[in-house]
C-alpha cells in the first residue's frame, strides 16, 4: 500500500459530503469490498457505526465476537455477515488507541492483508472527528426531546395556575359568606320578632353559604390529592414517554444496541406507576385483597432477617411476640408490606441509631374505646412497631394518614405509605393508632380482628416460572371492554399456542359460549359495560358449561361482585396490571388443575 495515497483517502473521510465516495475508493485501494469505521459510545460502552457509514449491520454471532475482541488496541480478524445476514465474508479490524475507534475492512482476502499503522494514515485524528460528530448528532436529538418536554411543562403550569386562581376565588367567596354569617348570628336574637317572615329565606341563604364553604374545603382536599398525583405521575410519564421517544429515534438510526436501555427505563417507570396506583387503592380501601388465616407471630418471625437488613446495623432490633397469639384473617402479602413500611419509617426517624421494637399481643377493645375509633367491640390482635427516634408533634400526628403528606425531604417519600397502611387496616376491619412524643419516639399500633380458624399454609413459588406452550387445541375466551387489553392478551396467548377468542362485553361473550366449540378457560374483566358484569357472565356460562374454569382480571376491588356468595371452585382472581408471562403461567396452571 502507498501511505501517502492511503492518507489522502482517509483524510477525505473527514468531509461528510465526500465520505461515502471516499470510503468506496479506500475499499478499492486496499482490495476490500467495503470499509467501515466504528466509534465507541462511552455512555453505553458499545461500538456503533460512525455518521456517514452504514448504520444498520446484519448482526449475528460473527459481529458480536468481533466486537467483544475489540476491547484493546491491535488487529482482530474474523468472519461476519455482510452486506446481509446470509452472506459471510472475512473481516479485518484495526483497533485504535484506547479502543475508542475501529477501522474495519470487509471482503474476500482482507484477512491476508498487512494493513498500514493507524498513525501513518492519520486514523486517530479522523476517529476523534467522527466521535465528536456522533456526539453532536446525539445532543441535537436530545435537545429536540427536551424542547418538547418543556412545552408540555409550560402547558401544565398554565393549567395549574388557572385552577389555583379559581380555587382562590372560591375561598374568597367562602370568607365573605362566613363574615355575613357571623354578623347575622350576633344580631339574630334581637331581630327575631321583626324577621320571622324572612326566616326561611335567611336559612336558605345560610345553607347555601355553608355548602359553598364545604365545597371550597373539598376543593382544597382534592387539590392536594390531585397535585400529589400529578407530580408523581408526570415524573413517571416523563420516564415512559421520554424512553419511548428515544427508543423510536434509536430504531430509526439503526442503533439497536441502545434499545434495551430505554425499554428497561420505560418498564421501570410503568412498574412504579402500577405501585403508586396500588397504594392509592389501598388508601381508598379499594384494593383487591386475598385474605387468609394468618399467624402474625410466624409472619413476623419470617420477616425478622429482612427487617434487620433493612434498618441496618446502627439500629438494634428487638422482637417481643406474645405467646398464645390469636389468628387473624388478612391478606398476608399486604400485612408484610405494612410491617416493612412501618419499620422503614421507624428507621428514618432514627438517623443516629436507636432501638426498633416489633411486638405482638392479644387485646380486647371495649365499647367506649370501640365507638371512639369506629370499631366493633371485641377481640383484636395488636402488631406494634415502636422506635426511639425523633417522634411526632400533635400537628404531624393529625395529618399522618393524609395522602401525599410527608415530613421527609423531597425525593425520600411519596407520602402514601401510612395512608396505604390505614386503608389496608380499615379494609381488613381493623385500625391503626399512633402514640408519639417529640424527642421520645413513636409507636404505631395495627389492630386486626381475631379470627377463629386454622392457619393457612401459603404456597410460595420458588421463583418466576416461564410460561409453557399450550397443548394442541387449548382454547381461551377473553371478555374485556378495553381494546388494548384484548389485543395484548390475545397476542400473548397466540404466542403460547392457545386458540384465543375475544369479546368486548358480556352479551358477546355469552354468544360465543353458547356455540358448539371447545373452551377450556374463560378470562373476564369484572367491570363490563352493557348491564352484565364479569361474575354474572361466569355464572351464566356455567349454566351451559358446568365446571368451566374462570379467571377474573380486575384493577379495582369489586368485592361485592367477587365475594357475593364466595368464589366457587375453579374461579380465581388476577389483579391488573399483570405481566404477560405471569398470565401465561397462571392460565396453564388453571387449565391443568
Amino acid at each position: 500500500m502507498d501511505p501517502p495515497s492511503s492518507l489522502g483517502l482517509v483524510n477525505a473521510l473527514a468531509d461528510p459530503a465526500r465520505r461515502p465516495a471516499a470510503a468506496s475508493a479506500l475499499a478499492r485501494f486496499w482490495g476490500a469490498e467495503a470499509v467501515l469505521v466504528l466509534v465507541r459510545d462511552h455512555e453505553l460502552g458499545v461500538l456503533c457505526p460512525a455518521p456517514g457509514f452504514v448504520q444498520t449491520l446484519p448482526g449475528g454471532p460473527g459481529w458480536r465476537s468481533l466486537f467483544n475482541r475489540c476491547g484493546s488496541p491491535g488487529t482482530v480478524t474474523g468472519v461476519v455477515a455482510f452486506p446481509d445476514r446470509a452472506t459471510l465474508v472475512p473481516a479485518l479490524a484495526q483497533v485504535g488507541a484506547e479502543a475508542d475507534a475501529v477501522l474495519v475492512l470487509l471482503g474476500a482476502g482482507v484477512d491476508r492483508l498487512v494493513p498500514p499503522p493507524l498513525d501513518q494514515i492519520g486514523f486517530p485524528l479522523l476517529a476523534a472527528l467522527l466521535r465528536a460528530e456522533s456526539r453532536t448528532l446525539a445532543s441535537a436529538g436530545l435537545v429536540t426531546v427536551a424542547d418538547g418536554a418543556l412545552a408540555r411543562a409550560n402547558s401544565l403550569t398554565a393549567a395549574l395556575d388557572s385552577t389555583r386562581t379559581a380555587l382562590a376565588r372560591a375561598l374568597g367567596d367562602a370568607d365573605r359568606f362566613n363574615a355575613a354569617l357571623r354578623e347575622l348570628n350576633t344580631t339574630l336574637e334581637q331581630r327575631v320578632a321583626e324577621r320571622t317572615r324572612q326566616l326561611e329565606a335567611e336559612m336558605a341563604e345560610r345553607q347555601k353559604a355553608e355548602e359553598q364553604l364545604r365545597q371550597a374545603q373539598k376543593m382544597e382536599a382534592v387539590g392536594q390529592l390531585t397535585g400529589g398525583l400529578a407530580h408523581d405521575f408526570n415524573n413517571l410519564l416523563t420516564g415512559i414517554t421520554g424512553s419511548l421517544e428515544l427508543l423510536a429515534t434509536r430504531i430509526g438510526q439503526g442503533r439497536l444496541a441502545d434499545a434495551s436501555r430505554y425499554i428497561v427505563a420505560a418498564q421501570g417507570a410503568a412498574g412504579r406507576a402500577a405501585a403508586l396506583t396500588h397504594r392509592l387503592l389501598a388508601f381508598s380501601r379499594r384494593q383487591t385483597l386475598a385474605p387468609e388465616t394468618v399467624d402474625v407471630n410466624g409472619l413476623v418471625a419470617g420477616m425478622e432477617e429482612l427487617i434487620r437488613r433493612t434498618v441496618g446495623p446502627a439500629i438494634t432490633v428487638e422482637m417481643a411476640c406474645a405467646d398464645g397469639l390469636w389468628t387473624v384473617l388478612v391478606d398476608p402479602n399486604q400485612l408484610e408490606n405494612a410491617l416493612l413500611n412501618l419499620c422503614i419509617n421507624a428507621r428514618d426517624a432514627m438517623p443516629d441509631g436507636g432501638t426498633l421494637t416489633v411486638a405482638t399481643s392479644n387485646r380486647r377493645v371495649e365499647d367506649g374505646d370501640a365507638r371512639l375509633h369506629e370499631l366493633p367491640a371485641g377481640q383484636y390482635v395488636s402488631l406494634c412497631v415502636a422506635d426511639t427516634g425523633t417522634g411526632m408533634t400533635p400537628e404531624v400526628m393529625a395529618r399522618a394518614f393524609d395522602p401525599f403528606f410527608t415530613t421527609k425531604p423531597i425525593g425520600r417519600g411519596t407520602g402514601l405509605g401510612l395512608s396505604m397502611i390505614y386503608g389496608f387496616a380499615r379494609q381488613s376491619n381493623g385500625e391503626v393508632r399512633i402514640s408519639s412524643e417529640p424527642g421520645k419516639g413513636t409507636a404505631m399500633f395495627l389492630h386486626l380482628p381475631r379470627h377463629h380458624g386454622a392457619v393457612d399454609v401459603r404456597d410460595v413459588p420458588a421463583g418466576p416460572v416461564a410460561p409453557q406452550q399450550a397443548d394442541a387445541g387449548w382454547t381461551v375466551l377473553l371478555v374485556d371492554d378495553e381494546p388494548t387489553v384484548r389485543m395484548l392478551v390475545t397476542d400473548a396467548l397466540g404466542e403460547l399456542g392457545y386458540t384465543a377468542l375475544e369479546a368486548a362485553d358480556g352479551a358477546a361473550g355469552l354468544d360465543i359460549l353458547r356455540q358448539d366449540r371447545r373452551i377450556d378457560l374463560l378470562i373476564t374483566d369484572v367491570g363490563l359495560p352493557g348491564g352484565m358484569n364479569g361474575r354474572q357472565v361466569a355464572d351464566a356460562a356455567r349454566v351451559g358449561r358446568p365446571g368451566l374454569k374462570v379467571l377474573f382480571i380486575t384493577g379495582y376491588a369489586e368485592t361485592a361482585v367477587l365475594d357475593h356468595g364466595g368464589l366457587e371452585p375453579g374461579m380465581h382472581v388476577l389483579t391488573k396490571p399483570f405481566a404477560m408471562d405471569a398470565l401465561g403461567s397462571r392460565i396453564r396452571q388453571l387449565i391443568e388443575g
